[in-house]
């Protein structure tokens, strides 16, 4: 008997002060499940999501969060972090869903797509925990992805797979040099001083020694902190068709809560940064895989019109975009405040398992594993697998991707 991978979709809706959710099985009507979640137990439990990330609250500093999440917030320990990804399995998913999720729990593997509502938009699924004694985690019974938005995925798009274009360069945009900007300010370097020995150095020059990349270059570390990396220079490097995307740098969110998801922008080598609604009016052709490792670039959810980063990946042709539900910090930030990290690069660890994870013939589902991996060493008690990196790794999929 030939077992076909069932796939699931989990969606939330805000109306009024109640959030309303709905889990169904593709092609299995029967089995829907909804329920409601009232906004009392929303807010507490988001109360405790939010004093857990590295996102600025208040009148606190970026150094202020970064200290907070890193030294005494619940992602500092296992059993803090246990009891925030319990309330939100508790509080957001129903027993009843749990039971379906449960059951579709199969060989090969489920995959869940899931849809936010605006308020659930930072919630990292992949860390939400099973109700009761297991600590099982969403993400030990299914495949979980993000789904985008019906009005991107139903939009008029062309768009390549990755078979036909795997064996295409790969385009690298790392660390841009921003104009005006010193390494150390707000805009400055999120990788450090440039150096052909630093893990992700050394891991984008194997990369090289398999494949090509974009731009052409001798030496990987001539990938870090361009000047010339502006829009017209990614344009023309679009143009030439890569096989997949990976950028590493900053992003800007929308103007705070009350902002639109088009002004969502990626920071380059230019005097302005690049928004969603540039990207889209520019019609830049994008590769099937997309890669954003910049502050909270997967965070088209947290607005009602959900055209930010991501939609405007997937409006260019991308097939599946990972990206972040929140600010990543500096490993010199991390460092700072995390005891005994020693030398270790947690941002680094993250981008490498993103990119290698993107070479792999199902890139979603490939770093799923990778974080499944990363759970078990944080249950173990190894600190250097803090969630705060790998939990806020997201993949948006269509068109069958996975």
């Amino acid at each position: 008997m030939v077992h076909v991978a069932l796939t699931l979709v989990l969606r939330f809706a805000d109306v009024g002060v109640a959030t309303y959710v709905s889990l169904r099985v593709v092609g299995e009507p029967s089995r829907t499940v909804t329920w409601v979640v009232e906004e009392p137990a929303l807010v507490s439990t988001l109360g405790q999501l939010t004093s857990a990330l590295p996102d600025t609250q208040g009148t606190e500093t970026q150094r202020d969060a970064v200290e907070r999440a890193v030294s005494s917030g619940p992602f500092a320990e296992p059993d803090t972090e246990r009891a925030v990804a319990r309330a939100l399995g508790e509080k957001l998913i129903a027993a009843d869903a749990w039971r379906l999720l449960t059951e579709c729990a199969t060989s090969p593997r489920a995959t869940l797509f899931v849809s936010p509502s605006a308020r659930l938009a930072r919630v990292p699924w992949s860390l939400v925990a099973q109700p009761g004694d297991s600590d099982d985690r969403l993400i030990d019974l299914v495949d979980v992805l993000m789904a985008a938005p019906p009005n991107i995925v139903h939009a008029p798009r062309a768009s390549v797979g990755w078979d036909e274009r795997r064996d295409a360069p790969r385009l690298l945009v790392v660390d841009p040099r921003v104009p005006g900007q010193r390494p150390d300010s707000a805009l400055g370097s999120v990788l450090g001083r440039p150096s052909a020995e630093t893990p992700l150095a050394r891991h984008l020059a194997e990369l090289m020694a398999r494949q090509p990349v974009l731009p052409p270059v001798n030496a990987a570390v001539e990938l870090f902190r361009r000047t010339d990396a502006d829009r017209l220079w990614l344009a023309d490097l679009l143009a030439e068709a890569p096989s997949r995307l990976l950028y590493i740098g900053h992003a800007t969110a929308a103007d705070g809560d009350v902002g639109h998801a088009a002004r969502s922008a990626l920071h380059l080598a230019d005097p302005h940064p690049l928004s969603a609604a540039d990207l889209i009016a520019m019609r830049l052709p994008m590769p099937p895989r997309v890669a954003m490792l910049a502050c909270a670039s997967g965070a088209d959810y947290r607005f009602d019109e959900a055209t930010g980063l991501v939609a405007a990946m997937i409006l260019g042709g991308a097939q599946l975009v990972t990206a972040t539900l929140w600010s990543l910090p500096t490993a010199a930030g991390y460092r700072q405040f995390a005891p005994g990290a020693g030398d270790f690069d947690p941002m680094a660890d993250a981008i490498i398992a993103v990119d290698r994870a993107h070479e792999a013939p199902d890139a979603g589902r490939e770093l799923n594993r990778w974080q499944r991996e990363r759970i078990g060493q944080w249950r173990d008690g190894d600190p250097q697998a803090t969630p705060l990196y790998w939990a806020a790794l997201v993949s948006f999929a269509v068109d069958g991707a996975r």
